[in-house]
């Protein structure tokens, strides 16, 4: 049975797509995707909320067989390849739809992702008052709910309803107001779109006007940025924490959030979160750590990187924690609420709580300036990393645009930020929250499983380590193997159904969305998974010949164009293979078996064999 040959161009050869400058871009770059919004907002409400310290050892668990093993697979696979998370595929070219998918939720989540970071900027420009607008309830914005708690002078029953941005409450804070009623302006529902919010807007535009400038030179112009955008934030980290702790009440809530509760760790929804939490603070599935490998130099030690970089993004998460538990220790202390009332996560952290424990300090606009330029900064790194996996996906997919590839990018950045305006009207929020529902949630654990079937299975294991052990040239440990072939897909198979299964209905600031509305989400989830099924019946159709079990068998075998992006390593990766090859055959020839030995003499004589 004879393959035919794709249609699309080898990218071999035609261009050169470029390399990081130094090794330290790279880390950086995988620093500032990987330790993003997600590690302020959410690690240490969930660390408080499934156990405090005890959290951490499903958590570290989870950190050791799913995802180091992931982001070394996925280093591995760019960096080998030096392709983008389409053309990554021709590994096996039946799955390729899945490169395709990824390229669909990068779209989709940079769309609204890149309108939080347009929040700070909006949040930053109004700290430059006087006072900070939210730190009473003066103003046109508020209502007669608003409520100013830094007095402490409260009531048992308003305690009990404050901060619980899920549920419908009497008393909103000024920071409550604040956000909702002046920056999103939002409406009743999802079902009242209403208008653009102008000054949103305007922030939007800055937002994009920055992504652009910072990406459209791709690795070139990425690879300089990130030595600010993902240092900084550290910076600012360790000034809130010395600004934290020096607090009073502090240590009440760094306690609150460490504090183990053991008797926890029998509760299957605590691993569930623990397992969610590295997939998606990490990064896999999303094309953006194949992406960042694939300008590695050839022989570079990803094995060292994909340890050091989850490492970190770990005790990030965990710093965080101590910075933001210290200062709602002192707003708990301020106001005589307790910890576990004013602890919360997600937007209402960022944007309800943190402000509202700001206006207690001293020098409060300096510490809301610094926070919020912090969440900036985080949110910028990731928005590099997504918008370059797209657009380096496609023109490795199409080489033709390599030398349009600033106009490319000008077009994709103008084409998400026309999107974007749907999320900066008065019901943008509602629709935020339902994307970052489901756009991603199902379909990237469906990727990254994808990848990692191909890798243990399809491609073969065996096959694998031997690749990165010529990329690498030292041996790989059997413990990668173990992962690859069964911890891991049993892990990721793990989160699957869990995060199915402990899906509950999306809520906004009490607003419980309608059925059509929730229709429309698993729809944003469904466009990118059907991507899969869809391309394989195309490709199984139109580009493989032979009975329906040919076809598939053909199909899942790498195509004549995976190898080495390089010409000289190719080279030397095909004779490898052949090397190998032949020695098999060897091995298994008869005493008089002439005809097998003809085959095995023509074998090592063919270096370009892939068999």
């Amino acid at each position: 049975m004879e393959r035919r040959r794709s249609s699309v161009k080898s990218i071999k050869g035609d261009f050169k797509r470029g390399n990081w400058a130094s090794k330290t871009e790279f880390l950086l770059s995988c620093m500032g995707y990987a330790i993003g919004i997600g590690n302020v907002w959410r690690f240490p409400y969930l660390c408080y909320r499934n156990g405090g310290g005890a959290f951490l050892v499903p958590y570290l668990i989870m950190l050791f067989l799913c995802g180091i093993p992931l982001f070394f697979m996925e280093t591995s696979l760019g960096q080998f390849s030096g392709t983008g998370c389409i053309t990554l595929f021709k590994i096996a070219p039946l799955f390729k739809g899945a490169g395709f998918a990824i390229v669909i939720v990068n779209f989709m989540c940079t769309v609204y992702y890149i309108v939080i970071i347009a929040y700070p900027i909006l949040f930053m420009a109004n700290c430059f008052q006087g006072k900070l607008p939210w730190a009473d309830c003066n103003n046109d914005w508020n209502t007669e709910h608003c409520l100013q708690i830094s007095t402490g002078d409260l009531t048992a029953n308003v305690t009990s309803e404050l901060f619980n941005i899920t549920q419908n409450s009497q008393w909103k804070t000024p920071s409550d107001e604040y956000f909702h009623n002046k920056i999103l302006q939002i409406s009743s529902g999802i079902d009242e779109v209403g208008s653009i919010v102008w000054p949103l807007f305007l922030c939007d535009f800055i937002a994009w006007t920055v992504v652009y400038l910072c990406i459209m030179n791709g690795v070139h112009s990425v690879g300089k940025v990130v030595y600010f955008t993902a240092t900084f934030p550290f910076v600012i980290l360790f000034v809130l924490l010395i600004r934290g702790v020096t607090l009073p009440g502090a240590w009440d809530g760094i306690s609150f959030y460490i504090y183990p509760q053991w008797s926890r760790l029998g509760n299957l929804k605590v691993w569930t979160d623990a397992a969610v939490q590295i997939f998606f603070s990490l990064g896999p599935g999303w094309g953006g750590i194949i992406n960042m490998a694939s300008y590695n130099e050839f022989r570079n030690n990803s094995k060292g990187d994909a340890i050091l970089v989850p490492i970190l993004n770990s005790a990030t998460s965990i710093f965080a924690g101590f910075v933001v538990f210290s200062i709602l220790g002192f707003m708990a202390h301020k106001t005589g609420l307790p910890v576990s009332t004013v602890a919360t996560g997600g937007p209402g952290l960022a944007f309800v709580t943190y402000p509202e424990a700001i206006t207690m300090l001293p020098w409060s606009n300096f510490w809301a300036v610094m926070f919020f330029f912090m969440l900036f900064l985080l949110g910028l790194d990731t928005c590099f990393v997504q918008i370059e996996a797209i657009i380096s996906s496609v023109i490795d997919e199409y080489p033709f645009l390599h030398n349009h590839k600033k106009v490319v990018t000008l077009g994709a950045c103008v084409a998400m930020f026309l999107c974007s305006t749907i999320f900066i009207t008065n019901g943008g929020m509602y629709l935020l929250q339902l994307f970052d529902w489901y756009a991603a949630s199902i379909s990237v654990i469906l990727i990254c499983l994808v990848e990692v079937l191909i890798v243990a299975y399809t491609y073969g294991s065996v096959n694998f380590i031997r690749d990165i052990e010529f990329m690498l040239q030292k041996k790989v440990n059997w413990w990668w193997k173990w992962c690859w072939k069964f911890i891991t897909p049993a892990i990721l198979t793990f989160i699957f159904i869990a995060t199915i299964a402990f899906n509950t209905t999306v809520t906004y600031n009490g607003f419980i969305y309608p059925d059509w509305a929730v229709a429309i989400g698993w729809c944003t989830c469904g466009v990118s998974i059907i991507c899969i099924p869809i391309y394989m019946g195309y490709h199984l159709l139109y580009n493989e010949t032979g009975d329906c079990i040919d076809r598939i068998q053909s199909s899942i075998k790498p195509s004549p164009e995976w190898g080495p992006a390089s010409d000289i390593y190719r080279k030397e990766w095909n004779n490898i293979i052949v090397y190998d090859k032949a020695e098999e055959l060897r091995r298994t020839l008869p005493e008089n078996g002439d005809h097998l030995h003809e085959e095995f003499v023509k074998l090592c004589n063919n270096s370009n064999t892939l068999g």
